[in-house]
């Protein structure tokens, strides 16, 4: 049999799992940004005609998921495995969607690196044969989220510059063991908490960036690999603060990564919509891949790469413990190769 690790944190994927369809949807500011042409919907009405931000969360996150099995022309009774999370209390957004879809259910919380997450899980998954289907969503809501992390929206609470705009969004990813399609995921690396001790619940990228770092160089390492070897390496998401501390730490490290390397906090913002540090959330890497990177590839603009997404994991209890932000950066390594 082909060895399939690495190393201690990352694997081989000799059977190559591949990306069958995705779909994003996105709110109304992430549809004003540079990435609104990469949607498959952008809702105008934060609600969705539901009665809670909550509830619109969760018809977000299912509804896209719904578009993801259209678009490859499947059935909720196609698929294997529903992965998915959201970033809050015990997944509900996820949980009630997965309630609607009646697909077999493993609610996973890593915060915003819950895309990865689920990529990685769901690839293992393939490779190892226990599925033959299995559909990774992921979602966030800025509603939602702000009410839960920070202050109720009344208020109007000022923003200050190094915090970051939870995006609306959902993304979802289906993947198959069938290699009639040509994005394939072929490593992954999982990433281990890291905690330098910041405590800062409105710098979000200063406490992820280290993460991010880590997965990077353990990925590098174990896989024998060079930068060069990517076409793009992408964070999500660290926002422009952590963009910042990321480059000068893999700097520190001897890796300089030039224009490959790009972050899906800073992407689907422009500055002048004056959203502070970029995009946040579980919806802002999942709806950039699910949309503008997918779409990169298909179109031969990107042949392999690097999608990292990254994840404070912290709550409201532990924020007001005065507890740090521990962070975590898992890493999945997509490229372009001959269907059969």
């Amino acid at each position: 049999m082909q060895a399939k690790r690495y190393g201690r944190q990352s694997y081989a994927l000799p059977s190559k799992p591949r990306v069958c369809s995705f779909a994003s949807t996105a709110g109304k500011k992430e549809g004003e940004g540079p990435l609104q042409n990469s949607f498959d919907v952008v809702v105008q009405d934060d609600t969705l005609g539901e009665k809670s931000w909550e509830k619109a969360e969760t018809r977000m996150l299912s509804d896209t998921v719904s578009l993801c099995l259209r678009k490859a022309g499947l059935r909720e009774e196609d698929v294997d495995l529903f992965l998915g999370g959201d970033l809050l209390n015990q997944i509900v957004s996820a949980g009630f969607a997965a309630r609607g879809l009646q697909i077999p259910f493993l609610g996973l919380y890593g915060a915003c690196s819950t895309m990865a997450e689920s990529l990685l899980l769901g690839s293992l998954l393939l490779d190892g044969g226990f599925a033959k289907r299995v559909v990774c969503a992921t979602s966030s809501h800025f509603s939602t989220a702000e009410r839960q992390y920070r202050f109720p929206l009344e208020l109007g609470n000022q923003r200050p510059p190094s915090a970051q705009w939870t995006v609306t969004g959902a993304g979802a990813t289906l993947l198959t063991c069938e290699p009639t399609h040509p994005i394939a995921v072929e490593a992954v690396t999982v990433g281990k908490v890291i905690d330098l001790k910041q405590n800062d619940e409105n710098n979000m990228g200063a406490a992820m960036a280290p993460a991010a770092a880590d997965t990077l160089l353990a990925h590098l390492r174990e896989t024998g690999r060079r930068l060069e070897q990517y076409d793009r390496i992408v964070t999500g998401d660290l926002g422009r603060v952590g963009y910042r501390l990321f480059r000068e730490l893999c700097k520190q490290e001897g890796l300089e990564l030039g224009d490959r390397y790009t972050d899906c906090g800073c992407d689907i913002f422009a500055p002048e919509q004056g959203l502070q540090a970029g995009g946040s959330g579980c919806g802002c890497s999942a709806v950039t891949l699910n949309g503008h990177l997918f779409q990169q590839m298909l179109a031969g603009n990107i042949r392999r790469l690097l999608f990292m997404a990254t994840g404070a994991l912290l709550s409201p209890t532990t924020t007001l413990q005065g507890e740090s932000i521990p962070s975590i950066a898992h890493a999945v390594s997509l490229e372009v190769v001959p269907c059969c």
